[in-house]
């Protein structure tokens, strides 16, 4: 299996390969919140779990669509994490906790085999964004508190610069531009987004 990684030309990446890149030195992100990273030192640490998940006919990712009662982000798409705890051995731990207790994705499915540089929110965290490859298969147990469902879109389809969109709204007096990536009914967009542009600029390394 491969997949098809879409910018100034098209390149077919196998695991190997996808493996490679991913656990190269991450490049620095250049698609964090608009203006966010000023206060980086400031930031609430946290982590989430960016999973590829090895379907024989097609690779894809997984997400969560948050349930609409909370209190931050409510019904918006995310990947399963949250902010670290003393007890985590480091973003890997806190990223394979969180999505264990969001999704019942259990560790030892997950193979980790790289993370991104560091994403800064306007909401107050300093995010390291952790790539794992998913062995299916996949017995989850959402948990109904945080997650409404979990969903797979084809990995080709999010490493496709041409799905990518840019927008801007107004947002506490200033104007804000953030990422967006639709796909059927589901609007992926802010940090999820961004990190998605910044995993497909790691394995271009840097061509966006």
């Amino acid at each position: 299996m491969r997949v098809r990684l879409i910018h100034d030309r098209v390149e077919e990446l196998e695991l190997g390969e996808l493996r490679r890149r991913l656990g190269a030195e991450p490049l620095t992100a250049v698609y964090g919140d608009q203006g966010a990273e000023r206060d980086a030192a400031g930031l609430t640490p946290a982590s989430v779990l960016m999973p590829i998940v090895l379907r024989s006919g097609e690779w894809t990712m997984l997400f969560t669509r948050r349930t609409e009662h909370l209190r931050s982000h409510a019904g918006q798409i995310s990947f399963p994490g949250g902010r670290a705890e003393p007890d985590d051995a480091g973003p890997e731990a806190t990223a394979l906790r969180e999505s264990q207790e969001e999704l019942g994705l259990e560790p030892a499915k997950v193979e980790l085999v790289g993370r991104l540089a560091e994403y800064c929110t306007r909401t107050g965290f300093r995010v390291t964004p952790v790539i794992g490859v998913v062995h299916p298969p996949l017995a989850l147990r959402p948990d109904a508190e945080e997650v409404e469902e979990a969903f797979e879109v084809p990995l080709a389809f999010l490493l496709d610069a041409r799905n990518y969109q840019r927008h801007s709204r107004m947002f506490q007096g200033e104007l804000r531009t953030f990422f967006a990536i639709p796909y059927g009914d589901y609007y992926i967009w802010g940090a999820t987004a961004g990190m998605l542009v910044n995993l497909h600029r790691q394995l271009a390394r840097g061509q966006l």
